[in-house]
């Protein structure tokens, strides 16, 4: 399959034109006309992801953030992005993101599907016509009743996670949950609009969580990576349905942090 194809049914997958106008999504190197066999997917393109996807001798890297976010004027061993550019095209591997046209296509879907929230709704509308209202997050009720400390385990278990952060009562009984994969504390009004007593997202920050709980919004914090590691489960079910084809290899990857 050569790369333009399979451009083609990954955009059939995740329209570009969802994405956020900041942002940078598609084919951001390589060569189309390239023959695709094998095709390495991650979060993100890291110096060590790259180096996988290297030695693996993989076709097209293919992950959900972008490595390149703005302009680059350079592309050259004296930055770090170029380094990284030049290891990818060096080596003939065609490189491509989906970042929040798949987070509206996908990821918000896959996990409110993870939690089991019952007749989910869209979160954020971010992009609408005739035909549809789409958008990031998604809200729902809760499998049932419960306190905020075993919807934290809940969490934990369905995102195979070790530790989350949460703002609020523990003791409190939580239905509705908002879940927004990503960085969501921007949305934080957003999910005090639809009505959710608990708010599942990442990145944060004191004072967002504070201000949630003083409105009463209960906020677990997942991590970026915690919730959006999710993009590697679901594109790896999406080519062995899809386009089996294809050989999908899965980066190793973990969070950019430690708890210490």
């Amino acid at each position: 399959m050569r790369c333009s194809e399979l451009i083609a049914r990954l955009e059939e997958l995740a329209p570009p034109h969802y994405a956020e106008e900041w942002d940078n999504v598609g084919l951001l190197a390589g060569r189309r006309d390239k023959e695709i066999k094998k095709i390495m997917v991650a979060v993100d393109a890291t110096s060590d992801v790259i180096e996988q996807a290297c030695r693996a001798r993989a076709d097209l890297l293919l992950t959900h953030h972008p490595l390149l976010f703005r302009a680059q004027k350079q592309i050259c061993s004296d930055d770090f992005i170029g380094k990284r550019l030049l290891r990818l095209i060096q080596s003939d591997i065609c490189y491509y993101a989906m970042h929040t046209n798949f987070d509206v296509m996908g990821m918000a879907d896959a996990a409110a599907d993870e939690l089991g929230l019952k007749n989910p709704g869209v979160l954020k509308v971010t992009c609408e016509d005739e035909i549809s209202c789409e958008g990031i997050g998604r809200y729902g009720k809760l499998p049932g009743v419960m306190m905020l400390a075993e919807c934290a385990e809940y969490v934990k278990t369905a995102f195979a996670l070790q530790k989350v952060a949460v703002y609020g009562n523990l003791d409190r009984m939580v239905e509705v949950m908002a879940v927004l994969p990503g960085s969501g504390g921007d949305e934080i009004a957003d999910a005090l609009r639809v009505g959710a007593d608990v708010y599942l997202t990442g990145d944060v920050s004191h004072h967002d969580g504070i201000d949630a709980m003083e409105q009463g919004l209960s906020v677990i914090d997942a991590g970026h990576f915690g919730l959006e590691k999710l993009f590697t489960t679901y594109m790896r079910d999406y080519f062995f349905r899809e386009l089996p084809e294809l050989v999908l290899l899965e980066a190793e990857e973990k969070a950019p942090f430690q708890m210490v």
